[in-house]
């Protein structure tokens, strides 16, 4: 009686809580979005990718190996860490996985060749997470370095692309990392670098107070659209009873964006728009030699 008697009016909206990879899924396709996020039972999945295993074998290691003992800490550890923890999921055959096992330990050897052990990350692998007055973003770094009073956000890329300093600029997570380092720590931090293993470079971007401020507000506008359509989804589809046919409602509010990211897309079987636009790819077609 009394919680009806002052209601509920005034109280602060519930912060939406989010990752930048699921803000950047809505941006991509929101039928993918509803596929990932909201579906269940979630619907069944691609085959995995050659490409996604030789990153996650690359960024295991090199988190293995900050974690080692300083004195452990040379090339030749990191290329052992490497051959032990390589995933061979998507890989046409053993000998294709060989052949990137190889390339990938020498990979990750030139790189740690390069950098001083002793230099001491402040986290590695470090979770990181902030609050506006919207949402609660957090996200996962993949090294947080200090240089000097300042701390530098370091994303391992491993992609065929070469990267450049716009896509350290234009970077979402990056900035959403780089704020929430900088708050959580009560420390500066506007220095992103993208470190692309394959040719050695770094994409540079150094943000400013007011470039950050300009992602969040961003994020937040986007982490809107996704709980708008997280809370429609919730009252309009029981739990449990989504299915792969095609639905008027889902497409007017969670419609397929076909593109080239379709020949990608884990969920491309329950998708015949992206199929159409692009019919899916072998798993190891992202492959620098399977192109």
């Amino acid at each position: 009686m009394a919680a009806e008697q002052l209601g509920f009016e005034g109280m602060p909206k519930r912060l939406y809580p989010c990752t930048p990879s699921r803000l950047n899924t809505w941006l991509d396709c929101p039928r993918r979005y509803r596929m990932t996020y909201l579906d269940r039972p979630k619907p069944e999945r691609g085959p995995p990718w050659a490409h996604n295993s030789v990153g996650a074998s690359v960024h295991n290691a090199l988190a293995g190996w900050w974690r080692l003992p300083l004195e452990e800490r040379t090339a030749e550890t990191a290329g052992r860490l490497l051959e032990r923890g390589w995933l061979t999921d998507g890989f046409r055959d053993a000998a294709q996985s060989a052949e990137w096992r190889r390339r990938s330990r020498a990979m990750v050897e030139t790189y740690v060749a390069g950098i001083d052990p002793a230099d001491e990350p402040v986290g590695v692998e470090r979770t990181v997470s902030m609050k506006t007055h919207l949402i609660t973003v957090q996200g996962r770094i993949d090294r947080l370095d200090r240089r000097g009073a300042e701390l530098v956000v370091v994303d391992y890329k491993t992609g065929r692309r070469p990267l450049t300093s716009d896509d350290a600029r234009s970077s979402l997570a990056l900035a959403l990392y780089a704020a929430a380092a900088g708050r959580m720590m009560r420390a500066e931090c506007h220095l992103v670098e993208l470190h692309h293993l394959p040719t050695g470079e770094v994409a540079v971007w150094e943000h400013t107070d007011e470039s950050l401020d300009r992602h969040l507000r961003r994020a937040e506008q986007i982490a809107e659209e996704c709980g708008d359509a997280d809370e429609w989804y919730r009252e309009k589809i029981p739990r449990g009873s989504v299915n792969d046919r095609p639905h008027a409602e889902f497409d007017a509010k969670f419609p397929p964006r076909p593109g080239v990211l379709c020949a990608w897309c884990d969920y491309s079987r329950h998708c015949p728009e992206g199929r159409q636009t692009a019919p899916p790819k072998d798993p190891w077609a992202s492959l620098p030699d399977e192109a």
